[in-house]
């Protein structure tokens, strides 16, 4: 049960945030350019998506579990230790936050001095900007959906916890009309790095043959200690900073 929780979280995290920036994208081009060829480019690319975990989520049955284990589990220990590592460093003062309203601006300013649209044709700059944007930002969520839903057996819950949070994203973003510069994103990415990692060390030693204490509870100290670690060091980050101040004063 307690799996199956973190599993919709991460799920939903995951999708939440890589649903915020794509949004970012298409609003900038929808509202710079016009929105019937932007929407063709978004309708595009989730056409795109849904063949994909429609092809990949039924074949992955027919691998051995241990196997798709071990194979699931080092995909998300990927994803979630660049996800944690860029939070880490963000929360740590290493690295700039991202700023939804400055993507905003640079993507407009992008689109209004692009070639014009031909006169009642295909806007091909905002079609393939909105294709692009929704496709590369939905893969990473698709393998995280296919990669969850598999390891757990659970798909339809992984699918189902991306979809709300696209819906949501999308709801909340029509209501500001506006890019959603007050999410959380470092935040977000923490806590999804967090459960990424987590997910893929607990499914990657499963499929290599351990046998974890606690079955799927030990899920749950996994992340507390990748939790606890990674908040060790963006402690020690931040001590390094007033350190390093004086010798970049210097030079």
């Amino acid at each position: 049960m307690s799996s199956n929780v973190l599993l919709f979280l991460g799920a939903f995290l995951a999708s939440a945030v890589e649903a915020v920036e794509a949004l970012t994208v298409v609003l900038a081009v929808g509202v710079t350019r016009g929105w019937r060829s932007t929407l063709a480019g978004v309708g595009a690319a989730s056409v795109v998506l849904i063949a994909i975990v429609a092809a990949l989520g039924p074949a992955l049955n027919h691998i051995p579990i241990s196997t798709l284990r071990f194979v699931v589990g080092a995909l998300l220990l990927a994803f979630g230790l660049q996800w944690l590592r860029k939070a880490i460093l963000r929360a740590g003062g290493f690295k700039p936050l991202h700023d939804e309203d400055a993507a905003f601006a640079r993507e407009r300013e992008q689109a209004g001095v692009a070639a014009p649209a031909a006169a009642k044709g295909m806007d091909w700059y905002s079609f393939t900007v909105a294709f692009k944007s929704v496709l590369l930002e939905g893969l990473e969520v698709a393998f995280i959906v296919i990669g969850f839903g598999s390891a757990q057996g659970e798909l339809g819950l992984a699918a189902g916890a991306a979809a709300a949070a696209v819906v949501v994203v999308i709801a909340v973003g029509i209501a500001v009309r506006g890019p959603l510069a007050r999410v959380p994103e470092n935040s977000l990415k923490f806590v999804v790095g967090v459960l990424l990692t987590s997910f893929g060390t607990f499914w990657g030693a499963e499929g290599a043959g351990v046998t974890w204490p606690g079955s799927d509870l030990a899920i749950l100290g996994v992340a507390a200690f990748v939790a606890l670690v990674s908040l060790a060091l963006v402690r020690a980050l931040r001590r390094r900073i007033p350190a390093l101040e004086p010798a970049t004063a210097r030079t």
